[in-house]
């Protein structure tokens, strides 16, 4: 395959897909599977700050394109799992509740959070934003024949002239 093509393809990918996961955290979900909320029942924290959406990062290297972020929390939501509860984390989640009043549903996730053992462990559901899914396939795919079918068409120009 033609270097220049490949690269036009690559870069195309980079630039759709970076698009439809970052609209992926204004849909509330990943292409359409809304989020969980959270304890207390509020929509996903993942589009409180906004710092997530921000830090994704997107790159050709070699034949591929990779996503990344520089937020440490982003695995965990990308994939869902559980963290163990430390003495740092239990010391938090008082001072949350504390900050709250004691009232309100928010005060209540935090005190039901503060009251978990040490060593205890915090299921986080997956909320994810970036990956594998049919929409993204069907984009790629759209993106190779557009790509083929214009280089194509360059190469019979070219011929023709």
């Amino acid at each position: 395959m033609n270097k220049n093509l490949l690269n036009d393809i690559l870069n195309d990918i980079r630039v759709e897909l970076s698009d439809e996961f970052d609209m992926n955290f204004s849909r509330g979900g990943f292409f359409g599977s809304a989020w969980k909320n959270t304890l207390d029942g509020r929509k996903s924290h993942l589009q409180q700050s906004g710092k997530l959406r921000r830090s994704i990062r997107a790159k050709v290297s070699g034949s591929a394109v990779v996503f990344s972020s520089s937020e440490p929390y982003a695995s965990i939501h990308n994939e869902g799992g559980e963290i163990t509860v430390t003495r740092k984390m239990q010391r938090f989640f008082w001072s949350q509740y504390y900050e709250q009043g004691k009232r309100g549903a928010k005060a209540e996730m935090y005190k039901k959070l503060a009251i978990k053992r040490v060593g205890s462990t915090l299921k986080i559901p997956q909320r994810q934003f970036i990956g594998d899914h049919s929409k993204m396939r069907e984009s790629i795919k759209k993106i190779v024949t557009e790509n083929v079918e214009r280089s194509a068409v360059t190469a019979f120009q070219k011929m023709n002239t």
